[in-house]
Protein backbone atom coordinates (compact mmCIF):
# COMPACT_ATOMS: atom_id res chain seq x y z
CA UNK A 1 0.00 0.00 0.00
CA UNK A 2 1.32 3.00 -0.62
CA UNK A 3 2.22 5.88 1.93
CA UNK A 4 -0.59 8.09 3.57
CA UNK A 5 -0.02 11.80 4.43
CA UNK A 6 -2.92 13.57 6.51
CA UNK A 7 -3.25 17.24 4.87
CA UNK A 8 -1.51 19.06 7.59
CA UNK A 9 1.40 16.68 7.34
CA UNK A 10 1.97 17.19 3.37
CA UNK A 11 1.81 21.14 3.72
CA UNK A 12 4.96 20.29 6.61
CA UNK A 13 6.45 18.45 4.01
CA UNK A 14 6.32 20.86 1.37
CA UNK A 15 7.12 24.17 3.73
CA UNK A 16 10.28 21.94 4.54
CA UNK A 17 11.00 20.94 1.30
CA UNK A 18 11.29 25.13 0.53
CA UNK A 19 14.18 25.41 2.90
CA UNK A 20 10.89 27.89 4.66
CA UNK A 21 10.95 25.83 7.93
CA UNK A 22 15.21 25.98 8.21
CA UNK A 23 16.53 28.60 11.15
CA UNK A 24 17.61 31.65 9.87
CA UNK A 25 21.35 32.69 9.17
CA UNK A 26 22.77 34.88 12.03
CA UNK A 27 24.90 36.33 9.13
CA UNK A 28 22.77 35.83 5.42
CA UNK A 29 26.64 35.66 3.32
CA UNK A 30 26.31 35.15 0.03
CA UNK A 31 26.68 31.56 0.09
CA UNK A 32 23.43 31.36 2.30
CA UNK A 33 21.16 33.36 -0.79
CA UNK A 34 23.51 30.79 -3.02
CA UNK A 35 21.77 27.57 -0.66
CA UNK A 36 18.27 29.21 -0.76
CA UNK A 37 18.85 29.39 -4.70
CA UNK A 38 19.48 25.97 -4.64
CA UNK A 39 16.63 24.59 -2.66
CA UNK A 40 14.13 26.47 -4.52
CA UNK A 41 16.13 25.36 -8.51
CA UNK A 42 15.20 28.70 -9.83
CA UNK A 43 14.31 32.14 -9.31
CA UNK A 44 11.17 33.16 -10.70
CA UNK A 45 11.64 37.16 -12.46
CA UNK A 46 8.98 39.92 -13.11
CA UNK A 47 9.69 43.41 -13.01
CA UNK A 48 6.35 44.52 -11.03
CA UNK A 49 8.53 46.51 -7.57
CA UNK A 50 5.74 48.24 -6.45
CA UNK A 51 6.65 46.67 -3.19
CA UNK A 52 9.97 44.84 -4.26
CA UNK A 53 10.91 42.96 -7.52
CA UNK A 54 9.53 39.29 -7.17
CA UNK A 55 13.34 37.68 -7.48
CA UNK A 56 14.20 39.56 -3.54
CA UNK A 57 11.41 38.14 -2.27
CA UNK A 58 11.61 34.15 -2.17
CA UNK A 59 15.31 35.20 -0.28
CA UNK A 60 14.19 37.41 2.24
CA UNK A 61 11.70 34.66 3.09
CA UNK A 62 14.11 32.16 3.59
CA UNK A 63 17.53 33.66 4.63
CA UNK A 64 15.54 36.95 6.41
CA UNK A 65 16.76 40.33 6.07
CA UNK A 66 20.25 40.64 4.06
CA UNK A 67 21.34 43.27 1.56
CA UNK A 68 19.88 43.06 -1.87
CA UNK A 69 23.35 44.27 -3.24
CA UNK A 70 24.35 40.96 -2.34
CA UNK A 71 21.84 39.22 -4.60
CA UNK A 72 22.48 41.81 -7.35
CA UNK A 73 26.14 41.04 -7.65
CA UNK A 74 25.58 37.26 -7.54
CA UNK A 75 23.45 37.70 -10.65
CA UNK A 76 25.46 40.08 -11.91
CA UNK A 77 22.82 43.28 -11.96
CA UNK A 78 23.88 46.54 -12.25
CA UNK A 79 27.59 45.74 -12.21
CA UNK A 80 29.94 48.08 -14.32
CA UNK A 81 30.62 45.59 -16.37
CA UNK A 82 28.19 42.62 -17.06
CA UNK A 83 29.69 39.48 -17.54
CA UNK A 84 28.87 35.59 -16.96
CA UNK A 85 28.97 34.56 -14.05
CA UNK A 86 27.78 31.68 -11.66
CA UNK A 87 24.10 32.11 -13.42
CA UNK A 88 22.19 32.97 -16.64
CA UNK A 89 18.63 33.26 -16.90
CA UNK A 90 16.03 30.91 -19.05
CA UNK A 91 12.05 29.80 -19.45
CA UNK A 92 12.71 26.82 -16.52
CA UNK A 93 9.51 27.80 -15.68
CA UNK A 94 9.08 30.99 -16.71
CA UNK A 95 11.60 33.86 -16.94
CA UNK A 96 13.82 32.45 -14.06
CA UNK A 97 17.17 33.07 -12.99
CA UNK A 98 19.48 29.53 -13.22
CA UNK A 99 22.82 28.07 -12.50
CA UNK A 100 24.77 28.09 -15.56
CA UNK A 101 25.54 24.71 -15.08
CA UNK A 102 21.89 23.59 -15.35
CA UNK A 103 21.89 25.20 -18.62
CA UNK A 104 22.57 21.86 -20.41
CA UNK A 105 19.64 20.40 -19.06
CA UNK A 106 17.44 22.93 -21.39
CA UNK A 107 19.03 22.22 -24.36
CA UNK A 108 16.14 20.01 -25.67
CA UNK A 109 13.75 22.99 -24.78
CA UNK A 110 16.01 25.54 -26.95
CA UNK A 111 16.26 23.13 -29.82
CA UNK A 112 12.78 22.48 -30.08
CA UNK A 113 10.11 25.03 -32.28
CA UNK A 114 9.13 27.49 -31.17
CA UNK A 115 5.36 28.96 -31.82
CA UNK A 116 4.31 28.45 -35.19
CA UNK A 117 3.97 32.23 -35.28
CA UNK A 118 7.04 32.85 -33.95
CA UNK A 119 8.63 30.36 -36.57
CA UNK A 120 7.28 31.86 -39.65
CA UNK A 121 8.36 34.93 -38.20
CA UNK A 122 11.51 34.06 -37.74
CA UNK A 123 12.22 32.00 -41.12
CA UNK A 124 10.85 36.27 -42.26
CA UNK A 125 13.36 37.66 -40.89
CA UNK A 126 16.37 35.53 -40.83
CA UNK A 127 18.62 38.17 -42.28
CA UNK A 128 17.77 40.78 -39.20
CA UNK A 129 18.17 37.78 -37.01
CA UNK A 130 21.75 37.01 -38.49
CA UNK A 131 22.65 40.84 -38.22
CA UNK A 132 21.61 41.32 -34.75
CA UNK A 133 23.72 37.99 -33.91
CA UNK A 134 26.76 39.67 -35.81
CA UNK A 135 26.67 42.79 -34.10
CA UNK A 136 26.99 41.36 -30.49
CA UNK A 137 29.74 38.91 -31.67
CA UNK A 138 31.56 42.20 -33.14
CA UNK A 139 30.30 44.20 -29.59
CA UNK A 140 29.91 41.93 -26.95
CA UNK A 141 27.42 42.27 -23.98
CA UNK A 142 24.70 44.77 -24.94
CA UNK A 143 21.09 45.36 -23.49
CA UNK A 144 18.82 44.98 -26.82
CA UNK A 145 17.98 48.60 -26.38
CA UNK A 146 21.93 49.38 -27.18
CA UNK A 147 22.27 47.80 -30.31
CA UNK A 148 23.28 50.22 -33.31
CA UNK A 149 21.05 48.09 -35.88
CA UNK A 150 19.00 51.21 -38.25
CA UNK A 151 15.94 49.48 -37.22
CA UNK A 152 16.42 49.45 -33.67
CA UNK A 153 14.11 52.34 -32.96
CA UNK A 154 11.28 53.35 -30.51
CA UNK A 155 7.85 52.55 -32.09
CA UNK A 156 6.12 54.19 -28.98
CA UNK A 157 2.94 53.06 -27.87
CA UNK A 158 4.32 51.02 -24.22
CA UNK A 159 6.11 48.20 -23.37
CA UNK A 160 4.54 45.66 -25.49
CA UNK A 161 5.20 47.82 -28.62
CA UNK A 162 8.65 46.66 -29.34
CA UNK A 163 10.57 46.85 -32.84
CA UNK A 164 11.56 43.76 -34.94
CA UNK A 165 15.12 43.95 -33.76
CA UNK A 166 14.12 43.16 -29.96
CA UNK A 167 11.91 40.44 -31.82
CA UNK A 168 15.65 38.91 -33.36
CA UNK A 169 17.13 39.39 -29.70
CA UNK A 170 14.22 37.72 -28.09
CA UNK A 171 14.26 34.72 -30.70
CA UNK A 172 18.04 34.24 -30.47
CA UNK A 173 17.53 34.01 -26.25
CA UNK A 174 15.04 31.44 -26.95
CA UNK A 175 17.03 29.32 -29.33
CA UNK A 176 20.55 29.84 -27.06
CA UNK A 177 22.15 31.52 -29.46
CA UNK A 178 22.37 34.84 -27.10
CA UNK A 179 22.76 34.19 -23.19
CA UNK A 180 22.12 36.68 -19.89
CA UNK A 181 25.22 37.80 -18.35
CA UNK A 182 23.40 40.30 -15.99
CA UNK A 183 21.02 42.87 -16.30
CA UNK A 184 21.28 47.17 -16.22
CA UNK A 185 18.33 48.57 -14.80
CA UNK A 186 16.34 45.07 -15.05
CA UNK A 187 17.14 44.77 -18.74
CA UNK A 188 18.98 42.11 -19.81
CA UNK A 189 22.28 41.90 -20.80
CA UNK A 190 22.98 39.52 -23.50
CA UNK A 191 26.42 37.97 -24.81
CA UNK A 192 26.57 35.12 -27.95
CA UNK A 193 26.50 31.70 -26.24
CA UNK A 194 30.69 31.32 -26.50
CA UNK A 195 30.83 33.31 -23.08
CA UNK A 196 29.36 30.20 -21.57
CA UNK A 197 31.95 27.25 -20.52
CA UNK A 198 32.88 24.14 -22.46
CA UNK A 199 31.03 21.99 -20.24
CA UNK A 200 27.51 24.25 -20.74
CA UNK A 201 27.57 23.33 -24.17
CA UNK A 202 26.82 19.59 -23.38
CA UNK A 203 23.69 18.29 -25.66
CA UNK A 204 21.91 16.24 -23.01
CA UNK A 205 18.96 14.04 -24.54
CA UNK A 206 15.30 15.30 -23.86
CA UNK A 207 14.55 11.89 -22.32
CA UNK A 208 17.68 11.72 -19.09
CA UNK A 209 16.62 16.01 -19.08
CA UNK A 210 13.14 15.65 -18.13
CA UNK A 211 14.06 12.79 -15.71
CA UNK A 212 16.45 14.95 -14.34
CA UNK A 213 13.91 18.14 -13.83
CA UNK A 214 11.41 15.78 -12.54
CA UNK A 215 13.82 14.63 -9.74
CA UNK A 216 14.73 18.36 -8.84
CA UNK A 217 11.20 19.37 -8.73
CA UNK A 218 9.97 16.07 -6.31
CA UNK A 219 12.81 17.36 -4.24
CA UNK A 220 11.96 20.72 -3.92
CA UNK A 221 8.40 20.30 -3.46
CA UNK A 222 8.46 17.27 -0.93
CA UNK A 223 5.18 15.80 -1.98
CA UNK A 224 3.42 16.14 -5.42
CA UNK A 225 1.33 14.91 -7.74
CA UNK A 226 2.14 14.51 -11.81
CA UNK A 227 0.35 18.23 -12.50
CA UNK A 228 2.76 19.95 -9.70
CA UNK A 229 5.84 18.10 -10.56
CA UNK A 230 4.98 18.80 -13.99
CA UNK A 231 4.75 22.56 -13.79
CA UNK A 232 7.88 22.89 -11.74
CA UNK A 233 9.93 23.37 -14.89
CA UNK A 234 6.76 23.92 -16.83
CA UNK A 235 6.54 20.55 -18.62
CA UNK A 236 3.68 18.73 -19.94
CA UNK A 237 2.29 16.01 -18.02
CA UNK A 238 2.66 13.52 -20.89
CA UNK A 239 6.52 14.15 -20.61
CA UNK A 240 6.83 13.95 -17.22
CA UNK A 241 4.95 10.99 -16.74
CA UNK A 242 8.22 8.59 -17.91
CA UNK A 243 10.30 10.38 -15.57
CA UNK A 244 8.13 9.58 -12.74
CA UNK A 245 7.62 6.22 -13.80
CA UNK A 246 11.67 6.16 -14.59
CA UNK A 247 12.27 7.58 -11.05
CA UNK A 248 9.81 5.18 -9.11
CA UNK A 249 11.29 2.11 -10.87
CA UNK A 250 14.44 2.83 -9.96
CA UNK A 251 13.72 3.45 -5.95
CA UNK A 252 14.12 7.33 -6.12
CA UNK A 253 10.70 8.26 -5.77
CA UNK A 254 7.72 6.51 -3.64
CA UNK A 255 4.12 6.36 -4.16
CA UNK A 256 1.81 8.38 -1.88
CA UNK A 257 -1.88 9.48 -1.14
CA UNK A 258 -2.66 12.62 0.87
CA UNK A 259 -6.41 13.50 2.12
CA UNK A 260 -8.65 14.86 0.00
CA UNK A 261 -6.22 14.71 -2.53
CA UNK A 262 -8.04 13.23 -5.70
CA UNK A 263 -4.92 11.89 -7.74
CA UNK A 264 -2.02 9.85 -7.04
CA UNK A 265 1.05 11.63 -5.48
CA UNK A 266 5.03 11.18 -4.97
CA UNK A 267 7.40 11.68 -2.51
CA UNK A 268 11.08 10.99 -2.72
CA UNK A 269 12.19 8.09 -0.90
CA UNK A 270 12.82 7.88 2.82
CA UNK A 271 11.36 11.70 3.20
CA UNK A 272 11.05 12.87 6.53
CA UNK A 273 7.79 14.15 7.52
CA UNK A 274 8.09 16.87 10.06
CA UNK A 275 6.00 16.98 13.70
CA UNK A 276 6.15 20.40 13.42
CA UNK A 277 6.82 23.60 11.71
CA UNK A 278 7.73 26.85 12.80
CA UNK A 279 7.93 29.47 10.34
CA UNK A 280 6.95 33.03 10.10
CA UNK A 281 7.08 34.76 6.11
CA UNK A 282 5.57 37.15 3.64
CA UNK A 283 5.50 35.28 0.22
CA UNK A 284 6.50 36.37 -3.55
CA UNK A 285 3.05 35.38 -5.82
CA UNK A 286 5.99 34.07 -7.72
CA UNK A 287 7.04 31.51 -4.33
CA UNK A 288 7.49 28.17 -5.51
CA UNK A 289 5.76 27.25 -2.84
CA UNK A 290 2.43 28.86 -4.24
CA UNK A 291 3.33 29.67 -7.90
CA UNK A 292 0.89 26.58 -8.90
CA UNK A 293 -2.19 28.29 -8.30
CA UNK A 294 -4.11 24.23 -8.25
CA UNK A 295 -1.62 22.75 -5.69
CA UNK A 296 -1.43 26.04 -3.62
CA UNK A 297 -5.84 25.24 -3.18
CA UNK A 298 -4.90 21.46 -2.87
CA UNK A 299 -2.54 22.13 0.18
CA UNK A 300 -3.86 25.30 2.35
CA UNK A 301 -7.10 25.73 0.89
CA UNK A 302 -5.41 29.38 -0.43
CA UNK A 303 -6.77 30.62 -3.85
CA UNK A 304 -5.20 33.40 -5.10
CA UNK A 305 -5.31 34.95 -8.78
CA UNK A 306 -3.28 38.20 -9.94
CA UNK A 307 -4.35 41.53 -9.05
CA UNK A 308 -2.17 43.62 -10.85
CA UNK A 309 -3.69 43.20 -14.27
CA UNK A 310 -7.54 43.04 -12.88
CA UNK A 311 -8.99 47.15 -13.20
CA UNK A 312 -8.84 48.66 -9.47
CA UNK A 313 -12.47 48.24 -8.80
CA UNK A 314 -12.89 44.45 -9.20
CA UNK A 315 -9.57 43.54 -7.16
CA UNK A 316 -10.69 42.06 -4.15
CA UNK A 317 -7.74 42.05 -2.28
CA UNK A 318 -5.96 45.22 -3.07
CA UNK A 319 -2.84 45.32 -6.29
CA UNK A 320 0.24 43.77 -5.05
CA UNK A 321 -0.88 41.14 -2.53
CA UNK A 322 1.64 38.91 -1.06
CA UNK A 323 0.20 35.66 1.07
CA UNK A 324 1.18 35.11 5.23
CA UNK A 325 2.95 31.71 5.66
CA UNK A 326 2.39 30.99 9.73
CA UNK A 327 3.71 27.63 10.58
CA UNK A 328 1.88 25.19 8.14
CA UNK A 329 -0.51 27.56 7.03
CA UNK A 330 -1.38 30.43 4.77
CA UNK A 331 -3.26 32.43 7.05
CA UNK A 332 -3.49 35.90 5.58
CA UNK A 333 -2.94 38.17 2.28
CA UNK A 334 -1.27 41.79 2.78
CA UNK A 335 -0.98 44.02 -0.02
CA UNK A 336 1.62 45.92 0.67
CA UNK A 337 3.01 49.28 -1.08
CA UNK A 338 6.78 50.95 -0.79
CA UNK A 339 6.21 54.64 -0.77
CA UNK A 340 9.91 55.11 -1.12
CA UNK A 341 9.49 58.91 -1.28
CA UNK A 342 7.54 59.00 2.10
CA UNK A 343 9.62 56.36 3.36
CA UNK A 344 6.68 54.08 4.58
CA UNK A 345 5.79 51.10 3.84
CA UNK A 346 1.55 50.77 3.44
CA UNK A 347 -0.46 48.19 3.65
CA UNK A 348 -3.30 48.80 1.78
CA UNK A 349 -5.45 45.79 2.46
CA UNK A 350 -5.02 42.99 4.88
CA UNK A 351 -7.13 39.95 5.28
CA UNK A 352 -7.22 36.95 6.96
CA UNK A 353 -8.61 33.65 5.37
CA UNK A 354 -11.39 32.15 6.05
CA UNK A 355 -10.00 29.03 6.41
CA UNK A 356 -7.73 29.93 9.53
CA UNK A 357 -9.85 28.73 12.62
CA UNK A 358 -6.82 30.82 15.00
CA UNK A 359 -7.43 34.63 16.79
CA UNK A 360 -7.30 37.80 14.31
CA UNK A 361 -5.58 39.13 16.94
CA UNK A 362 -2.68 36.69 17.22
CA UNK A 363 -2.30 36.61 12.96
CA UNK A 364 -1.65 40.52 13.51
CA UNK A 365 0.74 39.82 16.72
CA UNK A 366 2.84 37.44 14.42
CA UNK A 367 2.73 39.49 11.04
CA UNK A 368 3.33 43.25 12.45
CA UNK A 369 7.09 42.18 13.41
CA UNK A 370 7.79 40.57 9.62
CA UNK A 371 6.02 44.20 8.59
CA UNK A 372 8.53 45.94 10.37
CA UNK A 373 11.69 43.67 9.31
CA UNK A 374 10.49 44.30 5.87
CA UNK A 375 10.06 47.88 6.14
CA UNK A 376 13.74 47.98 7.61
CA UNK A 377 15.16 45.86 4.80
CA UNK A 378 13.52 48.07 2.15
CA UNK A 379 15.07 51.27 4.04
CA UNK A 380 11.46 52.29 5.45
CA UNK A 381 11.10 54.01 8.29
CA UNK A 382 7.83 53.57 9.07
CA UNK A 383 4.40 51.07 8.44
CA UNK A 384 0.81 52.38 8.11
CA UNK A 385 -2.36 50.29 7.92
CA UNK A 386 -4.33 52.49 5.36
CA UNK A 387 -6.45 50.23 3.87
CA UNK A 388 -9.67 47.67 4.39
CA UNK A 389 -10.05 44.21 5.39
CA UNK A 390 -10.96 41.80 7.80
CA UNK A 391 -7.20 41.82 9.23
CA UNK A 392 -6.34 45.77 9.35
CA UNK A 393 -8.20 47.00 12.42
CA UNK A 394 -6.28 44.22 14.70
CA UNK A 395 -2.82 44.69 12.74
CA UNK A 396 -3.03 48.60 13.30
CA UNK A 397 -3.00 48.12 16.43
CA UNK A 398 0.19 46.13 16.76
CA UNK A 399 1.76 48.44 14.68
CA UNK A 400 1.61 51.06 16.85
Amino acid sequence: MPRHLRLPEARRVAIAAQGLASPRPSNPTPSALTRAIARMGVLQLDSVNVFERSHYLPILARVGPYPKATLDTLLHHDGAKPALGRYTEYLAHEATVLPVADWPLWHWHRAAPKRPGFEQWAAEHRRLIEEVLREFDDRGPLRIRDLDHPENVSLGGGWWNKNDVHWAAQYLFRTGDLVTVGRQRFERVLAPSAVLPPAAHEHLPKEEAIRELIRRAAVAQGVATLDDLADYPRLKAADARPAVDSLVADGELEPVTVDGWAKPAWMPAGQRVPRKVETAALLSPFDPLVWFRPRAERLFGFRYRISIYTPADQREHGYYVLPVLLDDEIVARVDLKSDRKAGVLRVQHAHVEPTHAGSTAHVASRLAPLLREAAEWQGLSAVSVEGPGTLASALAKFLV
